[in-house]
């Protein structure tokens, strides 16, 4: 879909007003959109010629949006986290998980104890842990690879927002507002990673042979911060 064209259909799905959701729970809203859209794929062309992905958030969400994600190293990293640090799955399966939200602020809490922490240093983003009162490294992301990892998946991106109203499957969307956002700085990443603006979500299961299954670690904000990760903000709707 042409990006003109797109405006247009989102200028008339605002005026459609309240819109039951096609899916129940937290993706119904983008499931949502995409249909009412007409679209498969989430990516679709800029004015300038570039690409932009699109994104959609409730107004009232208390969840956060991934901005994208990526395994820690080294290599097996998810293996020696789960095997260390997981805890019985809730399923009852005889499985491990390893579910966290990790800040650069101050260490979280891991099954009742002091967790993990994140680390900015000079070439690399580190997962520390809290071991008998000394820290260790137990994870790490190389700036280079996660300033590819962002530009490579929201160079520029479409962000709707919508008003909600009910739950469950009575769930109802009103999207009425949208920005443009493009001019990705990594160094105002990193800034909002060390004020705790940006968190790493640790999301690691295990297959029934019992290799790690990574759920998609990823780096997460608030809806209502997803602009500050972007400098150039066009407000379309």
């Amino acid at each position: 879909m042409e990006y003109n064209t797109l405006v247009k259909r989102l200028r008339e799905i605002k005026k459609s007003g309240f819109i039951k959701t096609h899916r129940t729970g937290p993706t119904g809203i983008g499931k949502t959109l995409e249909d009412l859209l007409g679209i498969k794929e989430n990516n679709f062309p800029t004015p300038d010629g570039g690409v932009a992905e699109l994104k959609s958030a409730r107004k009232n969400a208390q969840s956060m949006l991934t901005l994208f994600t990526k395994s820690p190293m080294p290599p097996k990293a998810n293996s020696i986290l789960l095997q260390r640090y997981g805890y019985p799955s809730k399923r009852n399966n005889k499985k491990k998980e390893l579910h966290t939200t990790v800040n650069a602020v101050s260490y979280n809490t891991l099954k009742g104890k002091m967790g993990f922490k994140i680390e900015i240093q000079k070439d690399r983003i580190e997962l520390v842990a809290c071991t008998s009162q000394t820290k260790e490294v137990v994870g790490y992301w190389t700036k280079d690879i996660l300033n590819k990892s962002f530009k490579r998946k929201l160079p520029k991106l479409l962000y709707v927002k919508a008003d909600s109203k009910g739950l469950g499957s009575s769930e109802e969307f009103h999207f009425n507002e949208a920005w443009l956002l493009s001019g990705f700085d990594f160094d105002n990443l990193l800034k909002l990673l060390k004020e705790g603006t940006v968190l790493v979500d640790i999301r690691i299961g295990q297959y029934p042979d019992g290799r790690p299954h990574d759920h998609g670690t990823g780096f997460r904000v608030m809806p209502d911060k997803l602009d500050l990760c972007f400098s150039d903000r066009q407000r379309v709707l």
